[in-house]
């Protein structure tokens, strides 16, 4: 390795993010030790604060014609961030208009994310009134004391004197989990000697005696030797001190999994139908020849999709490759990673958010040292450490949720594009309804089409019949399920057989409105009113989590005529227990899968059949398989059909034609049930008869009219703040200088407030670009990103985010 002089680091100030990397002198002590992709301490700005970076460079000139800053300290032995990680973070921030500190934290598990704190250091002795600040200790935690103004004034006026100095302290969370192990260090006689001549009464040591004699020479945990002992720690600390054994602290991974394997069938592969076969020898030639072929294959709900992702992962394996597999929801992970691990049993790791951030940092340690070679897992997964991959999955390869919301604004499928290439590995997209631009593509021919049209078990797609809520309301009431649907119900609970019921809202209702005055209660940050949820007993904001009891009087006139108004998951929950006593319900929505591990106990409940009904938000609409499952309901068809949003049809599109697939997925047949106020909406007539290729053509019409994609792209720029003005003033100037340099084609839309004007405390206003080509635009949108910074009002920020899945 050459020796290093002097390195390039991008560091971690959020006050003042750049893309452009800082040169420091590497120290003697570090010359042969420092590699790019290391995390390391530098100095930064004039006082004494240190901050953590990255080095992205090594003996690179330095234009910089002053004495460099040294790095302080390296916090790994080896890189965190590989070669491929680096080079992809760089094209990552330039795409998706981000930081690049941003994208390097966006790759890692959180705990190599290190934590800065702020402490005050002696630097002379003190009178005894001011040592009694530091206690016996040279270091003092500052925001210990940060809100007792008269010490902080205190140790500004020390400051002042030269006594005490204010830095900053890198700490870094990344911790291994540790546990216990013992060794015999006699032989087995020496225990035998040691226990004759042990009194008969110390019960204690005769047992610790006995047990050494039949472990010497293995090594064992030491909560495995107490389960089989039943003897106490305090009893094998005892034996240590005696030097009967010795104890040492080794590495254990976290498990994420549960112990056993619910379905050990899964583990072989199944027969293949001749459309099966075809799409799997597509991709495993891609495998073989190294190329790196984006593959679309639509197969319908059932169509044995999963299937041939396990086999193309096996023949990848097979190669000495390694596999991703990606779904788009954490609901999913459970299920899908339970038939991926009863497959590929230990070589299987899982990423996603549900993860606690230890068992998080130890699968990504597992895949970057190897020992894991297939993935599954959510939208971050697409960043895991393998290397040599072999092929990219990305199951239900339409939903929104692979989109980031949050910077880097990136959209797993086109990482898992560049990771692909970069492999030369085939990317398969798969979806029973895929996104318009895929399929667009796919027709187009920049991506291989494969198609599944039948299910496996050569059954029909389930029947539909659209219920029409406006005559089942005059006749019955205001009521979340009709007379159809109730009958349905009943069947499936006579025949023992289960069902799915779909409510896009959680809570109890929508909102509570004054039937005095007419108030409706909101949030105090943000322009949405409050949803009441009944388990709590509180009014709860979907958006910054703002909670409060529920009130019993209006607290604008305090009249007590207040009226709850809409539906959620857990008032249709509770109506449908009244309807159907017997009925053995689960409810499955954010706030009953908030608790770790909720996912999958819930799925195990009902897979095992210990219930009768799963009722839930569009979590259980995409990838489950019951057998056991007749009938699908959907309770409401028309939440987000006609949002303002270009594509509230797609989505709608998609998740009915998604759930409608639960049902019938084995022998038994199955029935969906979909309760509309729009009965003609051509989104619904569409979905009653199954036939994606009509509703591609009809969107696509509408798109092509309205310049959407796939005909346009777009980008959304949204500045917020606190103050309304200073977000619409910030967006008005930067629509001034969007609008002197772009193409004539290129259409600006707004700068308009969002839908939902204010969330959290803030404003935000919005610009919808949509173009075609434009060479201008990306240099110039890096401009305004990198400016916003110091351009305008202290507190404001910028977002650009290319290809928004949203518009609200």
């Amino acid at each position: 390795m050459a020796v290093a002089e002097l390195a390039q680091v991008i560091v971690d100030v959020p006050t003042l993010q750049t893309n452009r990397p800082y040169t420091y002198q590497v120290p003697p002590k570090l010359e042969h030790q420092i590699q790019v992709g290391m995390r390391v301490i530098v100095p930064f700005g004039k006082g004494k604060r240190s901050v953590q970076g990255f080095v992205v460079g090594l003996d690179q000139p330095a234009d910089f014609q002053g004495t460099l800053k040294q790095i302080t300290a390296l916090m790994d032995l080896v890189p965190v961030v590989n070669s491929e990680m680096m080079q992809l973070s760089h094209w990552l921030a330039d795409k998706t208009y981000s930081f690049w500190i941003s994208c390097l934290y966006t790759m890692l598990p959180n705990m190599l994310k290190a934590k800065s704190k702020r402490i005050v250091k002696l630097v002379q002795p003190l009178a005894p009134e001011d040592q009694a600040i530091f206690g016996q200790q040279n270091v003092l935690d500052y925001s210990l004391v940060q809100n007792q103004a008269s010490i902080v004034s205190r140790l500004l006026t020390l400051k002042r004197a030269g006594k005490v100095q204010f830095e900053y302290q890198v700490q870094d969370r990344a911790r291994v989990k540790t546990v216990a192990q013992i060794q015999p260090v006699l032989t087995v006689d020496e225990y035998k000697q040691l226990r004759s001549k042990t009194r008969a009464n110390a019960t204690a040591q005769r047992k610790m005696l006995d047990y050494l004699q039949s472990i010497v020479g293995q090594q064992v945990l030491i909560s495995q030797a107490q389960k089989t002992t039943h003897l106490s720690s305090a009893n094998f600390r005892q034996a240590e001190d005696k030097g009967w054994i010795s104890m040492q602290q080794i590495e254990q991974y976290r498990q994420p999994f549960g112990a056993e394997l619910t379905d050990p069938a899964a583990k072989d592969p199944l027969y293949l139908n001749l459309d099966q076969q075809r799409a799997l020898a597509s991709v495993k030639q891609s495998i073989d020849n190294r190329q790196s072929t984006v593959f679309l294959l639509q197969g319908v709900t059932g169509s044995g999709k999963t299937e041939v992702y396990l086999q193309a992962m096996a023949h990848a394996l097979q190669q000495g490759k390694t596999a991703l597999l990606m779904v788009p929801e954490i609901s999913l992970t459970p299920q899908i990673a339970e038939r991926v691990r009863a497959r590929f049993s230990s070589q299987v790791a899982v990423l996603h958010s549900g993860l606690s951030a230890g068992e998080r940092y130890d699968e990504w340690r597992r895949i970057e040292r190897g020992e894991a070679q297939v993935v599954v897992g959510a939208r971050s997964a697409v960043f895991a450490p393998l290397k040599n991959i072999g092929i990219i999955i990305m199951d239900e390869e339409h939903e929104t949720s692979y989109k980031q919301d949050d910077a880097p604004r990136y959209h797993s499928r086109e990482v898992a594009k560049w990771r692909a290439k970069y492999h030369h590995a085939p990317l398969l997209l798969g979806s029973a309804t895929p996104s318009l631009e895929s399929y667009s593509r796919a027709l187009a021919g920049n991506y291989q089409l494969l198609q599944l049209p039948h299910r496996v078990n050569k059954r029909p797609l389930p029947p539909i019949k659209i219920v029409d809520m406006r005559p089942e309301v005059q006749r019955r009431g205001e009521s979340n399920f009709s007379t159809a649907l109730l009958t349905a119900l009943q069947e499936r609970l006579t025949k023992h057989e289960q069902s799915i019921l779909m409510l896009n809202r959680r809570g109890f209702s929508s909102f509570i409105m004054c039937r005095d005055c007419g108030f409706v209660l909101k949030c105090p940050n943000c322009d949405i009113s409050l949803t009441m949820h009944l388990d709590t007993h509180t009014m709860r904001c979907h958006y910054c989590g703002h909670e409060e009891p529920i009130p019993q009087r209006c607290p604008q006139c305090h009249g007590r005529h207040i009226r709850y108004y809409g539906t959620g998951t857990e008032k249709a929950t509770k109506e449908l227990q009244a309807l159907l006593p017997t009925a053995r319900i689960l409810r499955m929505d954010v706030d009953t899968t908030r608790r770790k591990g909720m996912h999958e106990k819930l799925l195990q409940k009902f897979g095992s059949g210990q219930a009768d009904i799963l009722l839930g938000t569009q979590m259980i609409a995409k990838g489950l398989d019951f057998p056991n499952v007749t009938l699908v309901g959907v309770l409401n068809a028309d939440t987000g059909l006609d949002l303002p949003d270009f594509r509230a049809s797609e989505r709608s599109f998609d998740l009915l034609s998604q759930v409608s697939g639960r049902a019938g997925r084995a022998d038994k047949k199955g029935q969906v049930i979909v309760q509309t106020f729009n009965p003609d909406n051509y989104v619904i007539r569409l979905v009653q008869a199954h036939d994606y290729r009509k509703f591609f053509n009809t969107e696509m019409q509408i798109r092509q009219l309205a310049s959407y994609p796939p005909y346009y792209y777009t980008i959304r720029l949204m500045g917020s703040h606190e103050d309304e003005q200073v977000a619409a003033k910030m967006m008005y100037d930067i629509r001034q200088e969007l609008g002197k340099q772009l193409a004539s084609d290129t259409m600006i839309l707004g700068p308009t407030p969002r839908a939902i004007a204010r969330l959290k405390k803030r404003y935000y206003y919005q610009i919808v670009i949509k173009y075609r080509q434009d060479p201008q635009l990306h240099s110039l949108l890096t401009k305004i990103m990198q400016e916003a910074q110091n351009k305008y009002q202290r507190g404001a920020e910028l977002a650009i985010d290319p290809d928004p899945q949203y518009f609200l």
